[in-house]
């Protein structure tokens, strides 16, 4: 009777182990062919290329490959939960933008909800915005810029990457604070913004210092201040815009999700491989 007591616990912790020995031995194995990696934002834009980039290093495996595209139908098929989304097997993977929680504030009713149809996998970057104008602009700092939008309401516009871009919800919290008048000019991404903003048929942009830094020191586009609350090392002569409004601050994120049910190993060993790429000064 004891010996069968004992072989009916032997089998009994082998079956209950089981599960877990698959989970472990999948998550070893993956992935095991081409990973989609969607990108809801403009071609050209700083988070899809670094999100790309950190996402093809958490891949590595002989047998991995990012297909990088922007999605027709974008977060709507994405997160769909149970209505044609993504499935959860790690081989469908969505770059986060701070745009997504913006809208999540924005819109009464969106067809997915961030917080629960989405398991965020990693971080990829933090970074601030610069408020930048054409060199013909006649401001050269905010105090200066404040004063022009003053004196000539409703005449100033400021270009965006979009209804509910971070560079818009920017502005939008600058004329808010600083009491102005701008119109808003939206464009499909960054870029266009950017290559409007360089013809001087746009007059300000708070855009991503990453994507606009070199432009700036060059001189192709003139910094007037940067969002965050103390001076950045990276422009130590550009002054905060917190200096003339005190408490202004904004900050653009990005990162890369998975659809929710996703497996924890999977998501575990995607979270480990990119924050080692993040870690790497090569990468």
């Amino acid at each position: 009777m004891e010996v069968a007591r004992r072989t009916f616990l032997r089998l009994a912790t082998r079956s209950a182990l089981l599960p877990l020995l698959s989970r472990v031995a999948w998550a070893q194995a993956y992935p095991t062919r081409p990973v989609h990696m969607s990108v809801g934002f403009a071609a050209g834009q700083s988070i899809e290329r670094s999100s790309a980039a950190h996402g093809s290093v958490a891949l590595r495996a002989p047998r991995a490959a990012i297909r990088h595209r922007e999605p027709a139908r974008r977060w709507r098929q994405y997160c769909g939960g149970g209505r044609g989304g993504a499935s959860p097997d790690g081989y469908t993977l969505l770059v986060i933008g701070a745009n997504n929680a913006i809208n999540a504030t924005l819109y009464k009713k969106l067809n997915f909800n961030l917080l629960r149809d989405v398991v965020p996998v990693a971080g990829i970057y933090r970074v601030r915005q610069v408020m930048e104008v054409h060199p013909s602009f006649p401001a050269r700092t905010v105090t200066e810029f404040i004063a022009c939008a003053k004196a000539n309401p409703g005449k100033v516009n400021f270009a965006s990457a979009g209804n509910g871009s971070v560079a818009h919800v920017s502005a939008e919290l600058f004329k808010m604070m600083a009491g102005v008048s701008m119109v808003h000019v939206a464009y499909r991404g960054a870029p266009a913004a950017l290559t409007d903003l360089f013809g001087g048929h746009v007059h300000v942009m708070f855009d991503n210092l990453p994507s606009s830094i070199e432009y700036i020191r060059t001189g192709s586009l003139r910094a007037l201040g940067v969002s965050s609350p103390a001076r950045l090392v990276a422009l130590p002569d550009v002054p905060a815009v917190a200096e003339t409004i005190p408490g202004f601050e904004t900050v653009a994120f990005a990162g890369i999700g998975a659809p929710k049910d996703t497996p924890a190993s999977i998501v575990d060993k995607l979270n480990a491989e990119v924050n080692a790429g993040l870690a790497d000064p090569m990468i």
